[in-house]
């Protein structure tokens, strides 16, 4: 692959419409976009959206990287022609087998539809008094029954050939504010955290095999990150923490970087690179085309003039590559 290329495919873009005009197939393939995140906008029927899959894959010339929040409840991208779930505050007061069976039909589903990723579960445990962007996302306060529903669900996705994701890490069920408007902190240190909120993941990698991790634009001064600095940024909690000592060897994932936590620290192209920096194998840049366009030329000079390293570029395609083959053949090997 041309440098180009490489890059693109780290990042997996949002689109407006339910059809790919010719211009945002030349969008598409001028910053050889690795991937789609669809959203309401995007879907009206199945055969729809297996349509709208297959002309981003011809103007592509390859078969993209299709990922979805489908989370269930509040959090549903597609609301037709699909099975409707309710969120994980209600899952979570059923069995881990009615949270396995929810993933197996979700996997077969999405699978049909031409999706590999589900972003989802979210593994944050719930904390009195936080911010509500959570709320009934989670499966709970109770880290112990989060992190065993989060292993049923992956299982259950995972073995209908559809990637399940671990969000958001390292957890941000005490948040006090919203990331999608502002930069937000927890103030927690390395005893509540390992207590309670990093447990899910960790089992979510070494018990159920996640095969996608999606950091947080969330502050961790209590981890002795640097004031102001959100794990999205982070190497030390990414490619230290996450990678050498939780040893997942997935694919981790940004937020969206359009997100108003990260607006005011620096321009999006900058973010972009600061998340390729710290770690990150995919970026999201999920609604501004032009934002998209500002992505891929700042990660490409990066790469170009050797701030960010074409080993680690080639690394990271190499995990998306893989992730992606596994899907197709069903084999997440847990």
């Amino acid at each position: 692959m041309t440098l180009e290329e490489l890059v693109g495919r780290q990042l997996v873009v949002g689109l407006p419409g339910t059809s790919l005009t010719p211009d945002l197939a030349d969008h598409l393939r001028a910053i050889h976009a690795g991937g789609f995140i669809p959203f309401e906008r995007n879907f009206t029927a199945p055969d729809q959206f297996r349509a709208l899959v297959a002309q981003i894959g011809q103007a592509l010339g390859r078969v993209p990287l299709v990922m979805v929040d489908q989370e269930g409840g509040r959090v549903t991208r597609f609301r037709r022609g699909v099975t409707q779930f309710p969120d994980a505050l209600e899952m979570a007061r059923r069995r881990p087998s009615d949270v396995l069976l929810q993933g197996v039909k979700e996997g077969q589903e999405l699978r049909a539809l031409g999706v590999q990723v589900n972003l989802a579960p979210c593994l944050d445990v719930l904390v009195e008094g936080a911010d509500p962007v959570i709320g009934t996302r989670s499966y709970g306060s109770d880290h112990r029954r989060v992190a065993a529903l989060g292993i049923s669900r992956i299982q259950g996705l995972q073995q209908n050939g559809v990637a399940a994701c671990a969000k958001h890490f390292p957890g941000i069920g005490a948040v006090t504010k919203d990331p999608h408007r502002e930069l937000p902190t927890v103030a927690l240190d390395w005893a509540v955290m390992n207590a309670i909120h990093l447990p899910p993941f960790a089992d979510a990698v070494q018990l159920a095999g996640v095969a996608t991790v999606m950091s947080s634009h969330v502050c961790y001064p209590g981890l002795g990150l640097p004031e102001g600095l959100p794990a999205t940024f982070s190497p030390w909690l990414v490619r230290r923490f996450l990678r050498e000592e939780m040893k997942f060897d997935g694919v981790v994932l940004s937020d969206d970087l359009e997100m108003g936590a990260l607006r005011r620290l620096c321009p999006i192209g900058e973010a972009a690179v600061r998340a390729a920096e710290a770690g990150h194998d995919v970026v999201l840049v999920c609604s501004d085309l032009s934002a998209q366009r500002e992505v891929f030329e700042a990660l490409r000079g990066a790469y170009r003039g050797g701030r960010l390293s074409t080993e680690a570029l080639e690394e990271s395609v190499a995990r998306i590559q893989r992730l992606m083959a596994r899907c197709a053949a069903k084999e997440f090997y847990r």
